[in-house]
């Protein structure tokens, strides 16, 4: 991995899971109470011993750059040239912004040139997944490929959400198709499934440059590697399959895009369950994130009808739960639930404050909300939607813009699906 540099693709806008990113980028949100979503990939490296990381970010990267330079960039040794890099669009090559992910990459060639890297691995800040690299690298070097490919089996009926790819029995790809309607693709491992893309690459520098530029001067580009950059080098480089090989090591492969609310809600609960399937407590593969100084967590009262509990849930530093209940939720810090209050089945994010006589259900809360006394959300979609944002699942999100109770947001919020 020393000859390796990696390079993190986190500009995305995350449209959606808006409003959640209406005022952070997606890599930076909220996940299980402690982390970021840009801290599981970001653990990845680590742990896999890709200690050169460009961080490329653009849409409302505030406080994910504030995130990874108090958390991550003093954990490499920087006197060996080792760094987590921060690179935002400096339109080097142009007055543009990201045009794609292809571009992205393009716009830093200088600075992937400088390190003078053999390889370069692209990946993505917006996933969950335990992956080790390194193994990934191993294969791209020992099957002689110039670009590798990150694959996993999926349902032929999932084909529309993912590239996929036809790979030979050997192991090379012999066809690709960014989210197409249906394919006749099959895995030469498993003829009911169809090997998708992860969004993961490994290619030789010299390759990779060359498609960069090439792809940069052509004018009907999408610049994207999905749609562009892969399809061209198809059959004239030689590129190979690398199946997914999850470090989670639970019975199933585990890689979510939580790109929705509904699949970001379901990835967060699955977290309070006794057994999850993504194990956030493996010492084999340690998570890191930005830890703030927050006391320890609080339960305080044990009077009937007033006792401060959780069940099921994960609690995390500076919560105090102040004679209510919460059940089957994420609690992140800061968060205080004052009596009498209930909240089930929700996502809780920092410093929110609960009054008492609450009663939460199905409800995503963004930091800083201040729940009046006796509020009620998540059982009367009606008013739910008359307040706040509601998915067609049911799901409420409460933001901390208070302007948006006052008004209708459903039109708004609905054409984003």
């Amino acid at each position: 991995m020393k000859d390796t540099l990696g390079v993190l693709l986190a500009g995305g806008a995350g449209e959606r899971l808006f409003p959640l990113t209406r005022d952070r980028a997606k890599p930076a949100v909220p996940f299980g109470g402690h982390y970021r979503i840009i801290d599981i990939t970001l653990s990845n490296c680590i742990n896999s011993g890709l200690r050169r990381v460009y961080i490329m970010t653009q849409y409302k990267a505030l406080s994910l750059n504030r995130h990874i330079r108090e958390g991550w960039t003093g954990i490499v040794a920087q006197e060996l040239g080792e760094f987590f890099e921060i690179l935002p669009p400096m339109q080097r090559t142009g007055a543009n912004w990201y045009m794609g992910t292809a571009d992205a990459v393009y716009q830093n060639i200088y600075s992937i040139g400088s390190e003078q890297p053999k390889y370069v691995i692209i990946l993505s800040g917006d996933h969950i997944y335990k992956m080790d690299y390194s193994r990934m690298l191993d294969h791209h070097i020992a099957t002689k490929a110039e670009a590798t490919l990150a694959t996993l089996p999926i349902a032929p009926d999932e084909v529309s959400r993912f590239g996929v790819v036809e790979v030979s029995q050997s192991g090379e790809i012999m066809g690709f198709e960014e989210k197409p309607k249906s394919t006749s693709f099959r895995s030469p491992f498993n003829p009911n499934a169809v090997d998708a893309s992860m969004g993961i690459y490994i290619f030789n520098t010299e390759t990779l440059l060359k498609e960069l530029i090439a792809d940069a001067e052509d004018p009907n580009s999408k610049h994207d590697f999905g749609h562009n950059i892969l399809p061209n080098i198809l059959g004239k480089k030689k590129m190979v399959a690398y199946n997914f090989v999850d470090e989670n090591r639970q019975q199933a492969l585990y890689w979510r895009d939580v790109g929705t609310l509904d699949a970001y809600y379901d990835a967060n609960l699955d977290l309070c369950s006794v057994s999850p399937t993504f194990n956030l407590y493996d010492k084999h593969w340690p998570l890191r994130t930005r830890v703030r100084q927050y006391p320890p967590a609080k339960f305080v009262f044990g009077e009937p009808g007033r006792t401060g509990k959780a069940v099921n849930s994960v609690i995390t530093a500076g919560v105090i739960i102040s004679g209510a209940e919460v059940l089957n939720s994420v609690l992140s810090q800061d968060v205080r639930v004052n009596s009498y209050s209930e909240v089930d089945s929700s996502i809780i994010f920092s410093h929110v404050n609960i009054g008492r006589h609450c009663r939460i259900r199905r409800a995503i809360i963004d930091r800083d909300v201040q729940i009046p006394e006796g509020t009620v959300i998540g059982y009367d979609q009606v008013e739910d939607k008359r307040r706040y944002f509601v998915t067609p699942s049911g799901l409420t999100i409460v933001t901390r813009d208070r302007s948006l109770f006052e008004n209708p947001v459903e039109p708004e919020f609905q054409q984003r699906y």
